[in-house]
């Protein structure tokens, strides 16, 4: 088949009616008043509420490395390539600090992650390829390959811990001018914790349900024979199975060390290593008969639509089952200060995830489930027809150099930051499979067992090489004119190359014709090269009503260009994969306002926003050819609150909604319509904590995810989407001495049934943790 760009057929988009921007922006308009009018009386009330007007004119950069969060409130990114604090930036950025990280007992980024309305696990994979590790979803679409350390780029489908984290910055809308090729609309940045001047020892020993047990300490220690030296240690250790869940199992152990020369003088150097290791056993979820929706896969079996619910616990995987990681990095990070206003960084970086994998799937169409008895349901099994194995190893090296100045002439302030970017990126697999025809025996569906025998694997011969070669330049600049008004605006351009090659097993799924040769024989796959040259950018514009508020407008422009997402280039007619197609291009305008509120302890934020992505690749129907002439959107609302109401009453809060839909090509989602699949329509999602008079810390949250539709595919009898659900939390802790508290975190509360994440068929769903508790104890020197 012959793969044409040029467009001969016009696709029409069916009618619909929608709120336009306009009406949003008109909306928020309105409301801005009312919002500006409060916070300026209140300013009248306190007027030492905001800083000086004199200093906000010409606010220097202001640079800050895992700074103390005030009630969950964190005032600037920590990176360098954000120079205003957030109520002067004009895009959507959430800070999540280690505080609530804390509170809320979260021992992953994911688990993390539940603080951002919206963004989160959604989708389980497609059939024999589940998804792994931080599979995120954010806006309506996948944002797995947009996950930063340090603004570094890391790869690899693991689970990230948090027990090296200070803060992770969430920043909505394309990214693509901060970070080069991202996803359309957002990206995760995860700071780590550096040495520092200050002497600390932290540590916690946590029990909770399903037998989890935790460990971690932190140390930081100031090193007396060197001035301005100093070495902090992090060490982490997991033995935990999984709430709700049989034999799936969370075990890890990690170290991370950060040396640092220098503090306090206007050169600082930093060299840190992490390291981790991971043994799970991984989860391939349940069966979704019985769920809402469900019907049945084979019309001659009615019976199947009838039955009841497995229970959510089964596990139908084998004792087999396994997902094996280890992380490695070291990083090497100079600063100096020329002077305040004049600052230099260079951040050298290499990394390695190496993940040996294997997960027993299933799929349960008509052929698979076997009913010797349709009368006695404990009769019925389903096959276990779908191993899924993956050896895959990344690696990347990178070198940046930023420099930051800050200038002043005749009143107007300038705050530029511009950088170098040098990256390789390298991802290696090692094609592993079922040897001989050999299989597992099929699972019970009420009673399954996992102690089975019979499938032999090893190496198959197959493997693919993808390695990504970037140069990278940026440059953003913040004219500060007056004390009401600044714009900004930013550009990067990257050059990249990507080479990938493949050996694949022939006759197989989307594997070439075998010809004469016998089927399953090793071949060569895609063999292909991808270069060119991405210009992103952004530019805001930003009016201060009053010292403490804000009312911004923003325009960007992102790129994920064919193999950006896994270094994997295809050769499938309707993958963005394929070099011949353009990068994927999203375009987002963005309309919002910022208050600190409560002399600075509380911030409020609220946005519109409209996602346009482009180069979508459709199908025509006239000629069965594909074109890049798809076209997907996303709009909605986007609310926070974040900070103090008192001095023992902290709080964090968001609510977004998302119309994400097909606007040209054909529909993706089960149900016909034209509604993106896996993108809840509407999320909230809160925490707050109050210290009593008797020091007792209580505090808890509720997260709510709207109703979802589920992919489009040939599966017979499936739910077709996922039901809303409300899940509580809840914590209390206590200050047993100055340098010791217990604190005590119950999940799901209320024990509420729901589905997690449902994949594209919809033949399984990961179900969402039943009640459960983590008792820890914390020390603190």
């Amino acid at each position: 088949m012959s793969y044409i760009k040029s467009r001969k057929h016009l696709v029409q988009p069916g009618s619909r009616h929608r709120a336009s921007v306009a009406a949003l922006a008109t909306s928020l308009a309105l409301a801005l008043p009312a919002i500006a009018g409060n916070a300026l009386a209140e300013s009248a009330a306190a007027p030492d509420a905001g800083p000086d007007p004199d200093a906000t004119q010409n606010l220097p950069t202001v640079e800050v490395k895992g700074q103390q969060a005030i009630g969950y409130k964190v005032d600037t990114t920590a990176g360098a390539k954000f120079v205003k604090p957030l109520i002067d930036t004009t895009q959507s950025v959430q800070i999540i600090p280690s505080d609530l990280i804390q509170d809320q007992a979260a021992t992953t980024l994911t688990e993390a992650l539940r603080n951002s309305a919206g963004v989160g696990t959604f989708y389980v994979g497609e059939n024999g390829n589940t998804s792994t590790g931080d599979s995120i979803n954010m806006r309506g679409f996948d944002s797995s390959s947009s996950i930063f350390v340090d603004g570094v780029r890391d790869l690899g489908s693991v689970s990230r811990d948090t027990f090296n984290i200070d803060q992770i910055e969430v920043v909505k809308g394309p990214s693509g001018s901060d970070y080069g090729r991202t996803s359309p609309t957002g990206s995760v940045n995860l700071v780590s914790k550096r040495a520092m001047l200050d002497d600390l020892l932290a540590g916690s020993l946590s029990y909770g349900s399903s037998d989890r047990k935790r460990l971690t300490a932190d140390w930081n220690q100031r090193l007396g024979n060197l001035d301005g030296a100093a070495l902090r240690v992090n060490v982490m250790a997991q033995d935990s199975g999984v709430p709700g869940r049989d034999e799936i199992e969370n075990d890890r152990w990690g170290i991370a060390t950060s040396l640092a020369f220098g503090l306090g003088s206007p050169t600082r150097v930093f060299f840190n290593l992490l390291h981790v290791k991971q043994s799970n056993v991984p989860d391939g979820g349940v069966p979704t008969i019985g769920l809402p929706g469900y019907t049945t896969p084979d019309p001659t079996r009615p019976e199947l639509g009838y039955a009841r619910r497995v229970d959510s616990s089964n596990f139908y995987g084998t004792s087999s089952d396994h997902d094996d990681n280890k992380t490695d990095m070291a990083t090497l990070v100079v600063e100096h200060d020329f002077s305040d206003d004049i600052k230099l960084q260079n951040t050298t970086r290499w990394g390695r995830t190496h993940q040996d994998y294997m997960l027993t799937a299933f799929m349960g169409s008509a052929a698979n489930w076997i009913t010797p008895d349709l009368t006695d349901p404990s009769t019925w099994t389903i096959a276990r027809s779908l191993p899924t194995f993956k050896d895959q190893t990344n690696r990347i090296a990178t070198n940046q150099t930023n420099l930051r100045v800050h200038s002043d002439f005749g009143g107007v302030g300038n705050d530029l930051s511009a950088g170098l970017e040098f990256i390789r990126e390298e991802a290696s697999t090692v094609g592993i499979g079922a040897l001989n025809g050999s299989t597992w025996p099929a699972a019970n569906l009420y009673r399954p067992d996992y102690r089975v025998s019979g499938l032999i694997r090893g190496r198959t011969g197959a493997k693919s090489d993808g390695q990504t070669d970037t140069q990278a330049a940026y440059l953003f600049d913040t004219i500060t004119f007056n004390e009401q008004w600044q714009l900004n605006a930013g550009v990067r351009l990257d050059h990249y190359e990507t080479d990938f090659s493949s050996l694949v097993a022939c006759g197989g799924r989307g594997g070439p014709a075998c010809g004469s040769l016998p089927a399953g024989t090793i071949v060569p796959g895609v063999n292909a090269s991808k270069s060119d040259t991405l210009f992103n950018w952004k530019v805001g514009l930003l009016y201060k009503p009053a010292s403490n508020g804000s009312i911004y407008l923003n325009y960007a422009v992102s790129q994920q260009p064919p193999g950006g997402n896994a270094l994997a280039l295809s050769s499938s007619a309707n993958s963005l994969d394929n070099p011949i197609f353009d990068p994927q291009k999203a375009k987002t305008i963005e309309l919002g306002t910022k208050w600190e509120l409560l002399d600075s302890r509380l911030f409020l934020t609220a946005a519109l926003y409209r996602t346009d992505v482009t180069n979508e690749v459709v199908q025509d129907p006239v000629d069965q050819l594909y074109y890049q002439i798809g076209k997907k959107r996303v709009e909605g609302i986007e609310l926070g609150l974040v900070g103090k109401l008192t001095d023992a009453w902290s709080v964090s809060a968001g609510f977004t909604t998302m119309d994400a839909t097909v606007e040209k090509g054909a529909n993706v989602s089960q149900d016909g319509s034209d509604d993106l699949a896996y993108t809840p329509d509407k999320a909230f999602t809160a925490w707050t904590t109050y210290v009593t008079p008797f020091k007792l810390t209580i505090g808890g949250g509720a997260r709510y995810s709207g109703e979802m539709k589920r992919g489009t595919d040939g599966a017979v009898g499936t739910p077709p989407f996922t039901k809303s659900y409300w899940v509580v939390d809840a914590m209390a802790s206590y200050p047993v001495t100055p340098n010791f508290n217990v604190q005590l975190n119950v999940y799901n509360l209320f024990d509420k049934d729901y589905v997690a994440a449902i994949n594209k068929s919809g033949f399984r769903y990961t179900p969402g943790a039943p009640v459960s508790a983590m008792l820890s104890a914390n020390l603190r020197f």
